[in-house]
């Protein structure tokens, strides 16, 4: 399963990844660019319309089109190994499982350089699974597979290019910390200042020095500064969401 919105510069990568699968499908939310041209080349690619419903229902919507049980879900800016190409094929040439889903390391490529430390790596992601004991959850952002079972273990890579130009990712972090901060000011959270300065630290000292970004060199050091930055922005905006709902309180 691949969701797809304007993913021309990436999705000819992807889709030479998943070759090995049965079937690809494609759901497209409305590109406009030569996204589907270039899927359409792939003879094991079938091309689903769906306007977007958001990340998670997205991907649970691409889920319920696949005519197997057992799915592979990426994103466009994703591809699979060929180490992990080959766990994937042995593990299903298995009749017996033990497990009904199972997650893998995701290695990012940041500023040029797969980062091997950090919250760059081994950053774990569950995209395999049967689907008949897993779902999608209904996250705005950081969606995520929730699984009915014991979840196993592959050790091959999902290789993702996490930005195409700084301005580009930087976009993208601005839209998901509004998403966060409206899901915050929904649920009530009571955001105290405390929270805007101790929570990026904190995060800085646990990802550059503890899990050791500083090997990752300049890129390793931007990717964790902009992580911590976001942190600090989705409870600023999470405030000012609170603060224009109830002008009449002070802080």
């Amino acid at each position: 399963m691949v969701i797809t919105l304007n993913a021309e510069s990436v999705i000819t990568e992807c889709l030479h990844s998943l070759q090995f699968c049965n079937e690809v499908v494609v759901v497209d939310s409305g590109s406009t660019d030569e996204t589907l041209a270039i899927a359409g080349q792939f003879t094991n690619v079938r091309i689903v319309h769906q306007q977007w419903l958001g990340y998670g229902p997205q991907k649970q919507f691409a889920v319920k089109q696949a005519t197997h049980d057992w799915v592979l879900c990426l994103d466009a800016d994703e591809r699979v190994s060929h180490p992990l190409k080959q766990e994937i094929e042995q593990l299903l040439a298995t009749p017996e499982r033990a497990n009904h889903a199972y997650e893998f390391p995701r290695c990012n490529r940041f500023m040029g350089r797969w980062l091997r430390h950090g919250e760059g790596y081994p950053d774990p992601n569950l995209r395999l699974y049967d689907r008949r004991h897993g779902r999608w959850s209904s996250d705005p952002v950081h969606e995520h597979v929730i699984a009915d079972g014991p979840v196993g273990r592959l050790r091959g890579d999902l290789l993702h290019l996490s930005e195409q130009g700084l301005e580009d990712y930087l976009a993208k972090q601005n839209r998901y910390t509004t998403i966060q901060a409206q899901r915050l000011a929904a649920q009530g959270k009571n955001i105290r200042a405390h929270k805007l300065w101790l929570s990026p630290g904190l995060r800085f000292l646990k990802f550059f020095f503890l899990r050791a970004g500083f090997l990752d060199g300049v890129p390793g050091l931007v990717h964790i500064a902009i992580g911590c930055f976001n942190t600090l922005i989705k409870y600023a905006k999470a405030r000012a969401i609170q603060r224009r709902q109830t002008p009449d309180k002070t802080s």
